[in-house]
């Protein structure tokens, strides 16, 4: 009975921090929002656009991602692991992890203007933040795996393709 309930509190503890921020608000992007994003080896990709934000005293980032249209379709769904394991930085200091909270949009030249959800952290607002750009850090990942685990033929890759994800910019195109 004991290793159960250890067995599941640690399964609620991983779950707890997994959990995907909160949505506090909706607000416009500025003009000039800081954009990035990636490209799949397989093609098409994610494009993202945050601001930072002053809500009740703390600072929040507001954010919007939009993907091509354009994909193998090994890498359909694959933005959900590519939005949660990215994250805002101001400096060298982390603001926030996780992108999950953030509105999709369709691709676009400039996302500017674009109506977005916004998320509180837990880091008191500074005025100089206002005029600061963050830095968004999407980290290489492999995506889908279809290779056979052995490496193909005598370790030569003749497997299944392996597609990644990297952080290149902008992704998604712009129509």
């Amino acid at each position: 009975m004991r290793l159960r309930t250890v067995v599941l509190g640690g399964f609620a503890l991983a779950l707890a921090s997994c959990a995907i921020p909160r949505t506090d608000s909706v607000a416009r992007l500025s003009s000039y929002p800081v954009v990035s994003g990636g490209t799949y080896t397989s093609g098409g990709g994610i494009s993202v656009a945050v601001d930072l934000r002053e809500i009740g005293g703390l600072t929040a980032v507001c954010g919007v991602w939009a993907i091509s249209r354009q994909q193998s379709v090994l890498t359909k769904f694959a933005e959900r692991q590519v939005l949660g394991s990215s994250a805002v930085y101001l400096g060298q200091d982390h603001i926030l992890s996780n992108f999950l909270f953030m509105r999709r949009v369709d691709p676009a030249p400039s996302y500017g203007g674009k109506m977005a959800n916004c998320t509180r952290t837990d880091r008191v607002w500074r005025q100089s933040y206002a005029a600061s750009k963050p830095v968004i850090r999407m980290p290489r990942q492999i995506v889908a795996n279809e290779s056979d685990g052995f490496g193909g033929l005598w370790g030569i890759g003749l497997g299944g393709p392996v597609i990644w994800f990297r952080q290149t910019g902008p992704g998604a195109g712009d129509s």
